[in-house]
């Protein structure tokens, strides 16, 4: 994830979630990432400012 430029302080948004819920797709920078819902669980975030 780091190699995408997923690191601390990255804003990342959930743009849709497929009608089973998976996978999911998240917005992180300028494009987009579809993740099925086992690999997004390995990602902690907080919330926003």
């Amino acid at each position: 994830m780091m190699d995408m430029g997923i690191v601390k302080g990255t804003l990342i948004e959930v743009e849709r979630l497929a009608p089973l819920g998976d996978p999911i797709e998240i917005k992180i920078r300028d494009y987009h990432l579809s993740l099925r819902k086992e690999e997004a669980a390995d990602i902690y975030v907080e919330e926003g400012k």
